[in-house]
């Protein structure tokens, strides 16, 4: 069962490979970090923290373009380009091939992350003189909700066109980060239950100003993403096997 989900990732990961946005992006990203200490005014005593969350700035955005160019095209494309029917014709159930899809996208971000994320450590022990490992912690984070985006944008994409799929990720987006401001922090905590947040996987400031989050909180936030992706890819399943192909 799970073998097709791996193989269908695999075919994934490789032909994402071969996108030139993932060049683009990565050299363009690459140029921004090296260029961040050059920033005028740091401030004393607060260089790296400032280095530390545009660094991971640059990492968010550019792991969104590509998390958001992966995700929302695959399902359309192969079903536009009809090269999804001679795999469904298989032994390959719907689910298995949204799993599978979801997972080349998500380790495809990974290895993107982990490229922005040793070179910032590295540019930062060649600027400041030692590495900053907490920003792998922050990176972590990014990658996780990366994982949720894809899901949500491959559930999505299911369904719409990859242009509504963008729209949706982005309200998506921009309400999974804005339930303060939506229920607010007090008066309307019996809805912040049913509220699930994306702000679990924003830990920049206590990594670049602080000494980090404790075991436990890395330990809560992969049960949210768990949580997240788990019910994102079968309401995916669940749209993309009812859907007439």
């Amino acid at each position: 069962m799970m073998r097709s989900v791996f193989t269908i990732a695999e075919a994934v990961f490789f032909d994402s490979i071969r996108r030139r946005i993932l060049l683009a992006v990565l050299v363009f990203a690459g140029v921004m970090v090296a260029m961040i200490p050059s920033l005028p005014d740091y401030g004393l005593g607060v260089e790296t923290a400032v280095f530390g969350e545009i660094a991971l700035a640059v990492t968010f955005l550019a792991s969104l373009v590509v998390t958001l160019g992966l995700a929302v095209t695959r399902v359309p494309s192969e079903v536009e380009r009809r090269t999804v029917y001679p795999v469904l014709a298989r032994p390959v159930a719907r689910w298995q091939y949204l799993v599978g899809t979801w997972l080349g996208t998500f380790a495809m971000v990974g290895v993107l992350v982990a490229a922005f994320t040793g070179v910032d450590i590295a540019v930062g022990a060649v600027v400041y003189g030692r590495p900053l490992w907490l920003l792998a912690v922050g990176a972590l984070g990014i990658w996780l909700e990366m994982g949720v985006l894809a899901a949500f944008g491959i559930a999505v994409s299911t369904v719409v066109s990859p242009v509504t799929a963008i729209v949706a990720e982005a309200a998506f987006l921009f309400v999974g980060h804005s339930r303060a401001t939506l229920v607010g922090e007090e008066g309307a905590l019996a809805l912040r239950a049913f509220y699930p947040s994306l702000d679990a996987f924003n830990i920049v400031a206590p990594v670049t100003h602080g000494n980090g989050v404790p075991l436990l909180y890395l330990v809560s936030m992969l049960v949210v993403f768990v949580g997240f992706v788990g019910v994102l890819l079968v309401i995916g399943a669940a749209l993309f096997g009812g859907r007439d192909l």
